[in-house]
């Protein structure tokens, strides 16, 4: 049975000299370049003398499921101007790996949708070569402009709920991209990746987006002198939801010594699981979260009243058009809310510059949420990466490796 194989192989500058389809194992197809001359690298004069052959065998894309090897003779010439021995170039492989450079731009595909150790297995290839490959492919197509970034967001995230470990999260706003993860989110850490970028970037970078963390702002100050401070909306939004969720949990408390045993039922069973109910958005909310929030307002007229503040506090920053409007609603909102969210309005007048300048651009960090998702699986997924090293490089391929094989 005959084969196109070189179509199949798609090497326009190679010639097919044998093909072997082994049973039930792998293919192996011998190659050789279809010229018989080479260019030396040093003089750059055109050669026809072949010093000798140079067989090595290198992993391909798997064809109908079947493992597929060339054998490929990679001639060595002799010049005869400057007498110099070279071996012709290949551009599809990468000098002394043991496979094609296509090869490694789908197994870095297949890691992103998977992890080193599966993908491996799956290839019949070792961990050390899958994860030579990936960062093999980082240092050729991780290639971040740095230069463009005008709007960044710094936000952090811990791997493993409740057990610390932060990492901070440095975003393009602009591109919705992360474009630097830091092992932790200490100052110091944080403070070297950003002086590693350089003045001339640091200095183009017109607007940060941060958490309410005053060393967060403190940096900025100090090395982007252009950069305006905005405190993330949806961060300002999670201290009322905390201070609401904690009003819930208080009043659920006090039912419990309630000695009235049918009104300490009726209430209880209104705040038992509504924690949802309270804290998302009214429009977000089902039918069943709907009656479940009915049973709170009735049973709760703190609760009910925290909760249409909260929505108040939310529409705007939803809604509001304006700055100057935007800013008269959050004041007079603050002047309603003084009773029932103290601690919020504590943090709301300490930033308060940096808050209202959310209404200037309207910049926000929002998209580092599902970033950090992301991250999060990644870490779920990624047993095959031995170090934070190799987790940041896995990390940041998910959103800047492009396919682009010879």
């Amino acid at each position: 049975m005959k084969f196109p194989v070189e179509q199949i192989l798609n090497l326009p500058d190679m010639k097919v000299l044998d093909f072997q389809e082994l049973v039930g194992e792998e293919i192996i197809i011998t190659i050789e370049k279809s010229v018989n001359y080479s260019t030396c690298p040093d003089c750059g004069k055109i050669t026809h003398s072949i010093h000798q052959n140079h067989w090595r065998m290198i992993h391909d894309l798997p064809w109908n499921k079947k493992s597929v090897l060339l054998k490929i003779n990679r001639r060595q010439f002799k010049c005869h101007k400057c007498k110099k021995v070279f071996s012709e170039k290949l551009d599809f492989v990468d000098k002394n790996k043991g496979y094609t450079k296509r090869l490694a731009t789908d197994i870095v595909q297949q890691v992103l949708n998977s992890n080193i150790r599966s993908v491996a297995k799956r290839n019949g290839l070792s961990d050390e070569e899958v994860e030579s490959m990936v960062k093999k492919q980082v240092s050729q197509i991780l290639n971040i402009n740095l230069s463009q970034v005008k709007k960044l967001g710094i936000d952090e995230i811990s791997l493993v709920k409740g057990q610390g470990n932060y990492l901070a999260v440095l975003v393009d706003l602009d591109t919705h991209k992360p474009i630097e993860i830091v092992q932790s989110r200490r100052i110091e850490d944080i403070r070297e990746i950003l002086v590693s970028w350089g003045s001339e970037v640091l200095n183009k970078i017109e607007e940060v987006s941060i958490d309410l963390w005053s060393p967060y702002k403190n940096l900025v100050e100090e090395l982007m002198p252009n950069a305006h401070v905005t405190a993330d909306r949806f961060h300002v939004m999670k201290q009322v939801n905390d201070e609401l969720d904690t009003m819930r949990k208080t009043e659920k408390k006090a039912a419990t010594s309630l000695e009235n045993q049918s009104e300490k039922k009726r209430i209880l069973e209104a705040l038992n699981k509504s924690k949802y109910s309270l804290l998302k958005n009214e429009e977000s909310l089902n039918e069943k979260q709907k009656e479940k929030l009915k049973s709170v307002q009735d049973v709760s007229p703190r609760l009910a009243k925290m909760h249409a503040l909260k929505e108040e506090f939310r529409d705007i920053f939803e809604t509001t058009q304006s700055w100057g409007d935007s800013i008269l609603k959050l004041l007079d909102w603050m002047y309603d809310a003084l009773s029932y969210f103290p601690k919020s309005i504590g943090t709301i007048v300490r930033w308060f510059g940096e808050i209202v300048g959310y209404f200037d651009g309207r910049t926000t960090s929002g998209t580092v949420e599902g970033i950090n998702n992301k991250l999060k699986l990644i870490k779920r997924l990624g047993y095959g990466f031995r170090n934070f090293s190799n987790f940041r490089l896995r990390s940041l391929l998910n959103w800047h490796f492009t396919i682009n094989s010879p």
